[in-house]
C-alpha cells in the first residue's frame, strides 16, 4: 500500500500539465490536490455545501493549509479529508507518494484518519507501531507510518473533516504541535465555509446573468475616430431596422429617437465621452413599422494612454414590457434568488420582488408606494441613503457592501442603479460570507502574531530585551494592557516589560507594576501561577478581585484607574522551570477574551519561556567559553627595551567563541618569539583544541630553541603522531640581534607562516609593510612531511610589529584584501599613538558591534636600545634562567 494509506488514503498520481506524476516528498511547492466530484463539508441533506466549497476552493485554499501545517509542526506529510455521507475524501496533502491514477481519493475504512473524524479532540498517535487504535493497518505493520497527529474539523456536533500530520518514524508530539493543528483547523473550516458562501453567491450572479440573456440584451459599438457605429442583430431588432438601411453613426442613432428624448440622450453620451466614465439613459424608439418601444441604453467609454475616450461600448435592451407591467419580466425578477426592488424619484417603493419581501421582513401591499426612509428609519442618514442619494443625483450605478442593524441585521451586497423615474436596487445578503471572512483574517491574525512574537524573541539573546519586548508585543491584538516578569534567581519577582494598546496610559501601567508586589495577598492569580505553574484567570470582575488582593494602597488605586474586568496570567516555562510570568488584562470595553485567543497568549506564553531558557543557556555557554578561552591567554614576558600589548575579543555568540590564540615567550638564549594563531572551528571545543596546538608549539620552540619553520614543522608532525585531529593556521615571529645590530639600532624579524593572514610592521617613518611570501605555506594538520619556508626582515627600533587574527580582517561582505587594505591605512594613521591605545583602536574601528568572530592580536614595539627602558615597557620581566637580554646571534 502506498504511503498515505495509513493516514487515510491509497495515494493518487498528482497530475501535471504533460499528465505526469508529482515528486513523493516534502519539499517546497511539493503539494498533491485531489478533488473527487464529491466532498465532505456539508451543510443540508442534499450536501451541496461541501460540492460547492470544492468548487469555489479550485485547489487554493486547502492545499496552502496542508502545505502549513506541515511546515509549521515539522512533518514530512499533512493531509486535509472532508466528510460527507460517510466518505472520507481527501482534497489536498503533501508530501505524498505518487500512486495510481485514480477519479476519485477516497480513504478507506479503518484507517487513522476515520478514527480521527470520530474524537472530539486531536488524536495523537506517537509510535503507531505499539499503538493499539493502529493495530492492523498495512503501513504501520510495514514500518512505513510511525506517528500521526490529526484534529478533526467540526461544525457543532458534526465532523466535517479531518486536518492531520504524520511521518514514518516515531515522533514525541508536544502540545505546541497540537495547538498550532488546531488553530489551522479551524482556518480550514472558515476556508470551506468562505468557499461554499463565494459558490452560493456566484451561482446567483450566473442565474441573474442568465435572466439578462432571456430578457434579450442588443450590443452597440462607437468608434469615435472614426466615427462608426456597430449595432448587433438583437439592436438592429429592436430597432426595428434593417442593417443595410443603418446609417453606422451617431446621427442615425440619433434619428430613431422620439424628438423629447434626443437632448437628453446625448448629454448623457457626451458627459461619458467628457469624463471617460459609464453612459445610461432609458429612451423612446420610433421604429420604421410605426411602433414605439422603451430601451434602456448602458455604455462605458474606453480610453488611450493620454486618458482621451476614442470608444465607447455597450448594452441596450427593450423595457417596454417592464413599463407596460408586461408579466414576462415579472416573472423573471420573481425568478431571481436575489432581492430586486424599484424606487420612484421620491424613494418610493413601486416594485418588490419576492425574495425582497422576504429580506425585508414585510409584505409587497405594504411596502409598495412607502418610503424607504420611513419604513426603514435606520437607512436615513446611512451608507445606504448616502450612495441611493449619490446615484440618483449622478447618474452613474454605485456598489457597495453595508451592514443594516436590526430588525435586518445582516450585512448585505447592493447595487443600484439610477433609471429616469427613479432608482432600481439589486441587494443579496452576505452576512455569512461576512463571517467567514472575519474568520479567516481573525485566524491568520493569531498565526502572524505568533510568528512576529517568535522573531522578536529570537532575534535578541538578552533575557531582559527579549520578554520586555514581548509586553510590547501583545497589545493590542491579544489584550488591553500587559506586564511581562523575570523570576529572579533567588526566587524573586521583578517586573522587567509592560505596555498599554494606549500609550498615554503605558506610564501607568509602569506605575503599577512598580508597586504592585508590595504586601500581595499570596493568593493573588500571579503568585498562584508562579506556585503551580499553570495558567491563572479571572474572567469577570477582576478590578475588585485585585482590590482585595494588592497590599498597597498606590497599587490599588493605580489598578482602580487601568480598570481591568478580566485578567488571565500565564507562567513562562521551560524544562519544568517557571522562568516568568505574562500578565494580560482586558478592559470593560473589550471584555473578556475569547478562547482563541487565550490559546493563542498561551502559544506565546510556551515560546517566550522557551526563548529565556535559550537565553540563560547563552550567557552559561559563554562565560564558561570566555573562561576557557582567557585562561589559556598567559600575560606576555616584558623583554630588552620590548613593549609587548596582547588583546582578545570574544564573538558575540557563544557559539563562534574559542578558536583564536596569541602567545609571547622567551626561548632559553633570551630571544623573544610571537605566535598567533586559529584553531578552525569556532565553539568550546575549538578552544580546547586551541589549548592543545598552543601548548604543543610553546613546549617545542623553548624546548629546542629552533627557528620558527622549525618549529611549525615540528609542530605539524606532533599534531600529526599524537592524533590531534584539528587544523589550524599560525604564524610564529622570533626577534634576532647581533651586537652589530644592536649598536646600528636595528633588529631582524625571522618569521614562517602556516597559512596564516601576514604580519604587518609598521615602521617608525609611518610606512606598513606586509610580511609575506609569493607562495603561502600549507596550514597545520593537513601535511606534517610539507617543507616550510623562513623569511628574514631587518628593522630599524622605533618599529611596531602586529599579529593579528582574521577576525580583525575578514568580514561579511568584505574581501581579505579590502580588510588588509583597511588595517594598513589605520596603522599608518595611528603610529603615533602609544601602543595599547593604537590596538584598542585597531579593534574599536574594524570590528562591529556585535563580531561573527572572535580577534585576537599580538604587538611588540622595539624601543631604541641607546636610551634607557621607557617606563610604556615596564619593568623588564624573564622567565628564571633566561638572560634579561637575549644572546647575540649571528
Amino acid at each position: 500500500m502506498p504511503r498515505g494509506a495509513a493516514a487515510g488514503h491509497t495515494a493518487p498520481t498528482a497530475h501535471t500539465a504533460d499528465g505526469g506524476g508529482g515528486a513523493p516528498g516534502h519539499q517546497e511547492g511539493d503539494v498533491v490536490v485531489v478533488a473527487g466530484p464529491a466532498g465532505g463539508l456539508p451543510t443540508d441533506e442534499s450536501g451541496s455545501g461541501v460540492r460547492g466549497a470544492r468548487r469555489s476552493l479550485d485547489a487554493t485554499g486547502l492545499e496552502r493549509l496542508a502545505d502549513l501545517a506541515a511546515r509549521l509542526v515539522d512533518a514530512p506529510s499533512a493531509q486535509v479529508v472532508l466528510v460527507h455521507d460517510d466518505v472520507h475524501e481527501v482534497v489536498a496533502a503533501v508530501g505524498l507518494r505518487a500512486g495510481e491514477d485514480q477519479p476519485r481519493f477516497e480513504v478507506p475504512e479503518g484507517t487513522l484518519c476515520h478514527r480521527a473524524a470520530g474524537e472530539e479532540r486531536a488524536l495523537v498517535v506517537r509510535d503507531a507501531a505499539s499503538d493499539p487504535r493502529a493495530a492492523g493497518i498495512a503501513d504501520v505493520e510495514s514500518g512505513e507510518l510511525g506517528s500521526y497527529l490529526g484534529v478533526p474539523l467540526r461544525e457543532g456536533d458534526r465532523t466535517v473533516g479531518v486536518l492531520c500530520v504524520y511521518g514514518p518514524e516515531p515522533r514525541e508530539w508536544t502540545d505546541h504541535d497540537v495547538v498550532s493543528l488546531q488553530q489551522l483547523g479551524a482556518s480550514a473550516l472558515a476556508e470551506l465555509d468562505l468557499a461554499r458562501v463565494a459558490d452560493e453567491v456566484e451561482r446567483n450572479r450566473l442565474r441573474i446573468g442568465l435572466a439578462i440573456d432571456a430578457a434579450g440584451v442588443g450590443g452597440w459599438d462607437w468608434d469615435l475616430a472614426t466615427g462608426e457605429l456597430d449595432w448587433d442583430d438583437r439592436l438592429l431588432d429592436i430597432f426595428g431596422v434593417e442593417r443595410e438601411e443603418f446609417g453606422r453613426s451617431i446621427d442615425a442613432f440619433s434619428s430613431y429617437l422620439h424628438p423629447d428624448d434626443v437632448g437628453r440622450v446625448s448629454a448623457a453620451l457626451q458627459r461619458a465621452v467628457d469624463t471617460g466614465g459609464t453612459y445610461e439613459a432609458e429612451f423612446r424608439v420610433l421604429r420604421p413599422d410605426g411602433h414605439e418601444r422603451w430601451v434602456q441604453g448602458r455604455g462605458r467609454a474606453l480610453c488611450d494612454a493620454g486618458g482621451r475616450t476614442t470608444r465607447m461600448i455597450g448594452a441596450a435592451f427593450d423595457t417596454t414590457d417592464v413599463r407596460d407591467g408586461d408579466a414576462r419580466v415579472a416573472r423573471v425578477l420573481e425568478s431571481m434568488s436575489a432581492a430586486f426592488y424599484a424606487l420612484d424619484r421620491d424613494f418610493r417603493f413601486s416594485y418588490v420582488n419576492s425574495e425582497a419581501e422576504r429580506l425585508l421582513g414585510r409584505p409587497r401591499d405594504e411596502l409598495l408606494g412607502g418610503s424607504v426612509w420611513e419604513l426603514f428609519p435606520a437607512t436615513a442618514g446611512s451608507t445606504f441613503e448616502e450612495h441611493y442619494r449619490a446615484a440618483v443625483e449622478t447618474g452613474e450605478p454605485v456598489a457597495f457592501e453595508a451592514h443594516y442593524p436590526p430588525p435586518l441585521d445582516g450585512w448585505y451586497e447592493v447595487r443600484a442603479w439610477p433609471v429616469p423615474d427613479g432608482l432600481s436596487v439589486y441587494f443579496l445578503e452576505i452576512s455569512e460570507r461576512r463571517l467567514a471572512q472575519v474568520q479567516v483574517l481573525a485566524a491568520s491574525a493569531r498565526l502572524e502574531l505568533l510568528s512576529r512574537t517568535t522573531h522578536q524573541l529570537t532575534e535578541v539573546l538578552d533575557a531582559r530585551t527579549a520578554v520586555a519586548r514581548l509586553a510590547a508585543t501583545v497589545v493590542p491584538e491579544l489584550a488591553d494592557w500587559s506586564v511581562v516578569t523575570l523570576v529572579e534567581p533567588d526566587g524573586g519577582l521583578r517586573d522587567v516589560g509592560w505596555a498599554h494598546g494606549d500609550p498615554e496610559l503605558t506610564g501607568l501601567v509602569e506605575r503599577y507594576a512598580a508597586r504592585r508586589f508590595l504586601g500581595l495577598a499570596p493568593s493573588a492569580p500571579v503568585l498562584e501561577a508562579l506556585r503551580t505553574g499553570e495558567p491563572v484567570g479571572l474572567s469577570q470582575d477582576a478590578g475588585a478581585v485585585l482590590d482585595r488582593l494588592l497590599g498597597d494602597d498606590e497599587a490599588r488605586h493605580l489598578a482602580a484607574e487601568l480598570a481591568p474586568v478580566a485578567l488571565e496570567v500565564l507562567p513562562l516555562r521551560a524544562h519544568g522551570r517557571t522562568l516568568g510570568l505574562l500578565t494580560l488584562c482586558w478592559g470593560a470595553e473589550r471584555g473578556a477574551p475569547a478562547p482563541e485567543d487565550l490559546a493563542t497568549a498561551r502559544e506565546i506564553a510556551s515560546r517566550a519561556g522557551s526563548a529565556l531558557d535559550n537565553a540563560r543557556l547563552y550567557e552559561e555557554q559563554r562565560d564558561l567559553a570566555a573562561a576557557l578561552q582567557h585562561s589559556l591567554l598567559t600575560a606576555p614576558p616584558e623583554p630588552d627595551h620590548a613593549e609587548l600589548v596582547v588583546r582578545y575579543l570574544p564573538a558575540a555568540a557563544a557559539a563562534q567563541v574559542g578558536g583564536d590564540w596569541y602567545d609571547s615567550f622567551l626561548q632559553a638564549d633570551g630571544a623573544a618569539v610571537l605566535v598567533i594563531g586559529d584553531v578552525v572551528g569556532h565553539d568550546t571545543a575549538a578552544a580546547a583544541a586551541m589549548g592543545q596546538v598552543r601548548g604543543l608549539l610553546r613546549g617545542i620552540a623553548f624546548t629546542t630553541g629552533a627557528g620558527p619553520a622549525e618549529v611549525l614543522s615540528r609542530l605539524d608532525a606532533a599534531l600529526s603522531g599524537l592524533l590531534v585531529a584539528t587544523t589550524a593556521t599560525a604564524v610564529v615571529l622570533r626577534l634576532e640581534q647581533t651586537a652589530a645590530e644592536r649598536a646600528a639600532g636595528t633588529t631582524r624579524l625571522r618569521w614562517s607562516s602556516a597559512g596564516h593572514p601576514p604580519p604587518m610592521v609598521l615602521h617608525a617613518d609611518g610606512r606598513v609593510e606586509l610580511l609575506e611570501v609569493d607562495s603561502p605555506d600549507l596550514l597545520l594538520g593537513y601535511d606534517p612531511a610539507s617543507q616550510r619556508q623562513e623569511a628574514v626582515v631587518t628593522v630599524e627600533r622605533g618599529a611596531t610589529v602586529l599579529l593579528y587574527t582574521d577576525g580583525l580582517v575578514e568580514q561579511r561582505g568584505q574581501s581579505l584584501d579590502t580588510g588588509l587594505g583597511r588595517l594598513s591605512a589605520l596603522l599608518s594613521e595611528l603610529a603615533s599613538r602609544p601602543l595599547p591605545e593604537l590596538c584598542d583602536a585597531l579593534l574599536e574601528r574594524l570590528v562591529p558591534a556585535h563580531p561573527e568572530d572572535d580577534v585576537a592580536l599580538v604587538a611588540v614595539r622595539l624601543h631604541r636600545q641607546d636610551q634607557p627602558r621607557p617606563p610604556e615597557a615596564a619593568p623588564a620581566l624573564v622567565p628564571p634562567g633566561v638572560p634579561p637580554e637575549p644572546s647575540p646571534s649571528s
